[in-house]
Order: C-alpha cells, then sequence, then structure tokens
C-alpha cells in the first residue's frame, strides 16, 4: 500500500498547501467517528485485476480518562515486494487525530529496505521522528516539529475514515491534512458522487463513492458504516472487503 499512499500524497501535494486568505467555505469536511464500529476488515488487494495481496483494516474503541480513542491498525502484504504495519489514534468525539506509527519493510533492489514514522499531535504541532533504514545496516533518524493549522487531519482519512465523512451527493469539501511521510500541510477534498450499489466477495451494498485525489472508495449509508472498495481512477488498482470479523484486541 506504500505506492498507494505516494500515489494519493502526490495528488494532494499538486493541490498546493493550505491558503490563509479568503473566506471559508460555508460547509467544510468533517468526519463522525463515533459512527465507526468496532470492526476487523478484511479486503483483497487487486492490480489489474489480478490478486496480489491482502490488507485488515482493524477499528477499535477504547477510553482513556475523559477521552474517548478509535484505534485504527493496519497489516497488509503486497507480493513481493513489501509487509507494513501501521496504526493510528483517533479522538473519537471531535475526530481529529492523535499519534500516528508507520512501518513498512521493503524487499526491492532500491537501497532503502525500511521506512518507519512515529509521530503525535501536541499543542498545535506535529511532533516525533522519521527512520529510514538502508541496505548497508545504517538507520537514518530525522526529527519532526511542525505547526498545523487547527483542525487539520491526517491525510489517510481519505481511506480509512471514509465512511464517517459529512459528505451528501454533490458536495465537494475540504479540509486541512498533514502528509505524514512528508512532513507537508496541504488540502483534503473530497467529492461525493451519486449513490449506486456495488457487489463485492462479501455482498451487495448500497454506497456513496467518495472521489479524492485520483482514488475513489465506495462506503455503506447505513450502520455499520465501513468502505467496502476502493480503486484508481484508472482502474489499475483495486481493494475489495472480503470479510468482517470481530476484533482481535491488540497488544497494549
Amino acid at each position: 500500500m506504500r505506492w498507494l499512499c505516494f500515489l494519493l500524497a502526490s495528488s494532494a501535494a499538486a493541490q498546493g498547501p493550505v491558503s490563509n486568505g479568503g473566506p471559508a467555505p460555508a460547509k467544510s469536511l468533517r468526519f463522525d467517528l463515533a459512527l465507526i464500529p468496532a470492526t476487523r476488515d478484511s479486503f483483497g488487494i487487486f492490480i489489474r485485476r489480478g490478486l496480489r495481496g491482502y490488507i485488515v483494516w482493524q477499528y477499535e474503541i477504547h477510553a482513556t480518562g475523559q477521552r474517548q480513542i478509535v484505534l485504527y491498525s493496519q497489516s497488509s502484504e503486497l507480493q513481493p515486494i513489501e509487509e507494513e504495519r501501521f496504526r493510528v489514534e483517533l479522538d473519537r468525539l471531535s475526530g481529529l487525530p492523535l499519534s500516528s506509527y508507520y512501518h513498512v519493510d521493503l524487499f526491492t533492489p532500491t537501497d532503502t529496505i525500511m521506512v518507519e514514522h512515529d509521530l503525535r499531535v501536541a499543542d498545535g504541532r506535529v511532533v516525533g521522528r522519521r527512520r529510514v533504514g538502508t541496505k548497508d545496516g545504517k538507520i537514518h533518524t530525522s526529527e519532526v516539529s511542525s505547526v498545523i493549522p487547527p483542525g487539520t487531519v491526517w491525510f489517510n482519512y481519505q481511506l480509512y475514515a471514509a465512511a464517517v465523512t459529512n459528505a451528501e451527493p454533490g458536495d465537494s469539501l475540504s479540509v486541512p491534512d498533514y502528509i505524514e511521510d512528508r512532513d507537508s500541510v496541504g488540502v483534503l477534498t473530497v467529492v461525493a458522487e451519486q449513490p449506486t450499489t456495488v457487489r463485492v466477495h462479501a455482498g451487495q451494498f448500497d454506497v456513496l463513492p467518495l472521489r479524492s485525489n485520483q482514488f475513489r472508495v465506495y462506503v455503506t449509508r447505513a450502520e455499520p458504516r465501513r468502505v467496502v472498495k476502493g480503486e484508481t481512477l484508472d482502474g489499475v488498482f483495486s481493494f475489495e472487503l472480503l470479510r468482517s470479523a470481530a476484533v482481535v484486541p491488540s497488544q497494549p
């Protein structure tokens, strides 16, 4: 999935940085994370319609003091080039990001064999570190401390939080987003298309297609709210829901 994230980030960067001038839109993009159910969703990864790997998205609901947290974790394997782990914490009530951890091991001819970030949001800043491992055994570490605008979300909200946006058919809504692997702030814009029906391995679903950058996801419009399919606009890459199951509690 790293190359998919690269595609999304590249498209987002092409939209340019956040503008602080001009009037705010009448309706901004929002994510109601309280609507996300605790679930473990398994997807097949397809490239040119051929099965190439698997992704598991898991959502856990936790309470820490007075704060309710959505813990989203992702593991995937794309044959034969990468294995990755991804974990974010999100404030269930405000919809805002709290932390982001990502680790990928690459099995390619390039010099880079590992990429990792470990970030959190504190006092209006994203802070933490990034690490890159190379074939010579060296680990290159860089510190992160970047100011973000109020209301900023992680840029991958367009995937794992897509099912709980406030978008209605015909809407084009935006919010500032932070691209974790580039240390940059951009604009996440979601365009809601017309409702339709899709059939995937897990069944048939009434969905709302949401387009963002060069990608489209299909999200259910009734509970349980979830993503059931995603695809690049050129149709080369897609993922489809295979099954949903009970949560496997993560390690503390």
